[in-house]
């Protein structure tokens, strides 16, 4: 109670008695930054001073650091899409999945004793920490499931659909009016999917409806965060989405015992179906990666976010597509078809598109 009524006296605050920081989103992603200020006489809740403080003199630096960041971000979570691809032609994705928020609830308690205390885990927004998991474990899934089927170009193109289901559902979940040049974003993104999936013809793949599902159950978490408002740091949410997926990956695995799935021939399918075997020390090794990976990419895209203005950081989140393909042609020999690269630019430019165009505030 305290906090909340901190932030709003500090949100009344005039801009000749306050300094402009941002509150970090609640889903390290650039679409839900909250604006506050600060009064340097005015008593401030510990959570409010652990984040951003931007001065005028040195925003430009301060959005370049958030860029490299950012960048640096992008960069180490494709690697852990190269290596969930990898081991998908051998190992079910519940036991890659296991074995990543394994090695990721460790440090991310080390990180959560470091930033907040450990009795932050004991959130009032239990209940919702452990829905928005949820939400992002089916999403995790589906987007990993995509990959022996796609190249991997392809499957994350298709991902890069989330900032363009983000203003199609604004209205309908948050009662947002979306402009004219936001649906005009939304038309051309999905023109680019159509584009890529080539529907009606032999090039047409549906395991790439894998990837739509993945991108759409994000943007709805990402929604959800944004109507629950900024209450938890990045790292207790961090340890709430690996620890969910840590028992989420178990039951699945153990309701799929349970079901004779007659080994299916599809390789999305036996990603998902497949039993667990215990792997050699090399894929061992590799599927422990992830969540170091993990951890280590959460706190860059967090640090990203807490030094520069989202507004310019977040478009390099697009990066990823330049990394993708290369690991794509390096670890698998895959080169994107035209219409891929086709698409590509679409639904990337939609998604800048979409980006910048400042929402009208909730109806």
């Amino acid at each position: 109670m305290r906090l909340r009524g901190q932030q709003k006296l500090i949100e009344s605050l005039s801009d000749k008695q306050a300094i402009q920081f941002d509150i970090i989103p609640a889903t390290n992603s650039p679409y839900f930054t909250q604006s506050a200020k600060y009064c340097p006489s005015f008593p401030i809740h510990p959570y409010l001073l652990s984040q951003r403080i931007i001065c005028g003199s040195d925003v430009q630096n301060r959005n370049l650091l958030g860029i490299a960041f950012l960048c640096a971000g992008v960069l180490v979570y494709s690697l852990q899409d190269a290596i969930i691809k990898k081991i998908s032609g051998e190992y079910a994705v519940t036991e890659a999945l296991f074995l990543r928020s394994l090695v990721a609830v460790p440090l991310l308690i080390g990180m959560v004793h470091y930033e907040v205390g450990l009795s932050a885990l004991n959130s009032s927004q239990m209940q919702w920490l452990t829905l928005r998991s949820i939400v992002l474990f089916l999403s995790y899934t589906t987007y990993y499931i995509a990959f022996p089927a796609l190249p991997l170009a392809e499957a994350v193109t298709l991902y890069f659909t989330v900032p363009l289901f983000i203003t199609s559902l604004a209205g309908p979940f948050l009662g947002e009016k979306v402009s004219g040049t936001s649906w005009l974003a939304v038309v051309v993104g999905f023109a680019g999917v159509v584009v890529v999936l080539q529907p009606g013809t032999s090039l047409f793949e549906p395991a790439a409806l894998f990837s739509l599902l993945s991108a759409f159950f994000y943007a709805s978490c990402a929604l959800l965060a944004r109507r629950l408002g900024v209450t938890e740091s990045a790292s207790v949410m961090a340890f709430y989405q690996n620890f969910i997926f840590l028992v989420g990956a178990l039951l699945v695995a153990f309701l799929w015992r349970l079901v004779d799935t007659h080994d299916p021939e599809h390789p999305s399918l036996a990603f998902l179906t497949r039993p667990w075997i215990w792997p050699p020390p090399r894929d061992f090794l590799l599927m422990a990666a992830c969540g170091a990976i993990a951890a280590v990419g959460a706190t860059l895209l967090t640090h990203a976010y807490r030094i520069g203005e989202a507004n310019r950081v977040g478009l390099f989140e697009f990066t990823g597509i330049f990394w993708i393909p290369l690991w794509g042609l390096l670890f698998f020999s895959e080169v994107p078809r035209w219409t891929t690269i086709a698409g590509a630019a679409l639904v990337i430019g939609a998604g800048i598109m979409a980006f910048k165009t400042k929402t009208p505030a909730v109806s």
